[in-house]
């Protein structure tokens, strides 16, 4: 793998901006834009949101994915609040979920409702079957702990299924994350 340039945020679009979860990701986004990352994000709300404030605060740059469902009245959208650099629409959740996990090159996870289950589920998936040369996930925050634990003991998972992740709670984990597969994976 070449040297990252682009993390994809996932998280709870519900998050509002005096939550711990939007700081959190407001402060981690802030951390990476000011060591050269490229931030993206769904282009909505809570963390998506927090994840571009958190960048432009450091002058980093943004890429938002969304789309404008006309039959899905609970799908947050676009927030308009949610000022991106580059702004890719897409056709559907699917195509949405999908173009988040191509373009990211590493995926910082936090805590969320099913859509951020379902992009996990999917990232984490991913990372299994290329395992050696896949996009690592960071996930943010120690509630992490008793949901892998409830996976290991509930599910199946392959040894190198747990090789995909780390679990951190600080942004300059985040980055120290970042740089060791850089290393090992240049």
């Amino acid at each position: 793998m070449a040297k990252i340039q682009k993390i994809t945020f996932l998280g709870y679009a519900d998050a509002k901006e005096n939550d711990e979860l939007f700081k959190n990701a407001y402060e981690v986004a802030r951390v990476c834009a000011q060591h050269g990352y490229i931030v993206v994000n769904g282009g909505g709300p809570g963390v998506m949101k927090a994840a571009t404030l958190g960048a432009k605060s450091a002058n980093g740059k943004t890429i938002g994915v969304t789309f404008y469902p006309k039959d899905i009245p609970v799908f947050e959208g676009r927030d308009e609040e949610n000022k991106v650099d580059e702004l890719i629409v897409v056709d559907n959740y699917l195509e949405r979920t999908l173009k988040l996990l191509e373009i990211g090159q590493v995926f910082i996870i936090f805590n969320g409702g099913t859509g951020t289950i379902s992009e996990f589920g999917m990232a984490w998936g991913l990372a299994r079957l290329y395992f050696g040369h896949h996009k690592p996930l960071i996930l943010y925050g120690n509630f992490w702990q008793e949901i892998i634990f409830a996976f290991t003991k509930g599910m199946y998972i392959r040894p190198e299924e747990r090789q995909v992740f780390k679990i951190v709670n600080d942004p300059i984990q985040v980055i120290d994350v970042i740089k060791r597969f850089e290393n090992i994976n240049l």
